[in-house]
């Protein structure tokens, strides 16, 4: 048990704080304030919590940048997690997740 408990600290302790600064220059940066993976405005429900996510995860390599930082509703931000692809369910295929500094978001989604 002491084991499982240690392991579940480590889990808590490992998250990095961003510099405060950067969170705010993320935040004024994303258009009207909209998540930058499915652009939902942040005004728009009360209980969707935005956050400045990392586009690349540090745990891949990613930085405390602003080319590698976005913002993100809570819903977009949990189902992203740290992965940088996915399968694609109709074709089965891997498929790049997006990318709001370097996709175009019409080009990269179908409505």
């Amino acid at each position: 048990m002491q084991f499982y408990r240690q392991s579940l600290d480590n889990c808590f302790t490992r998250k990095q704080l961003i510099d405060g600064g950067l969170t705010q220059a993320i935040r004024s940066a994303a258009s009207e304030f909209s998540c930058e993976y499915c652009l939902i405005q942040e005004n728009t429900l009360a209980e969707i919590v935005f956050h400045v996510e990392h586009i690349i995860a540090v745990k891949h390599g990613g930085k405390d940048e602003s080319e590698n930082l976005a913002l993100a509703c809570d819903r977009c931000n949990f189902h992203k997690g740290p992965n940088l692809a996915g399968i694609d369910p109709v074709s089965g295929q891997m498929s790049a997740l997006f990318d709001p500094r370097s996709d175009v978001w019409p080009q990269h989604f179908e409505m």
